[in-house]
């Protein structure tokens, strides 16, 4: 994607239906510190991967929630008036037009569920 941001994110499906989605070696491969794939579509929704450390930018959805799920590390969503710190095998849904700030204090492995019109860096 070309923007002018410190983080990959790659908007293309990798993997089509009936495709083994392979996320270890995805994660392994990964040397990006900000990273997120788009693994496959699901009727009009998507899965991203992100295998991310550090803080990404303040922003929200319009029009679509998003749905954050931990697989490893730690991963910290702040929202206006509170903070919230997910750990592997939990996981927030934030609700379209909330102000979120999503950061990860260490590498971490999170999937991602939602719209397929979801601008991943904000509306």
């Amino acid at each position: 994607m070309g923007t002018q941001t410190p983080y990959s994110i790659n908007l293309d499906t990798k993997y089509a239906p009936l495709e083994l989605v392979d996320v270890q070696a995805l994660v392994d491969a990964c040397t990006d510190p900000w990273y997120n794939q788009t693994l496959c579509r699901v009727n009009d929704c998507v899965v991203r991967l992100g295998v991310l450390q550090g803080e990404f930018h303040w922003h929200k959805h319009d029009k679509e929630d998003e749905f954050f799920y931990v697989v490893e590390g730690r991963f910290v969503i702040d929202l206006e008036g509170r903070t919230v710190e997910l750990a592997p095998r939990q996981g927030l849904t934030v609700p379209k037009g909330v102000m979120h700030r999503t950061r990860a204090p260490e590498r971490s492995v999170i999937l991602m569920i939602e719209g397929a019109g979801v601008i991943p860096t904000g509306d």
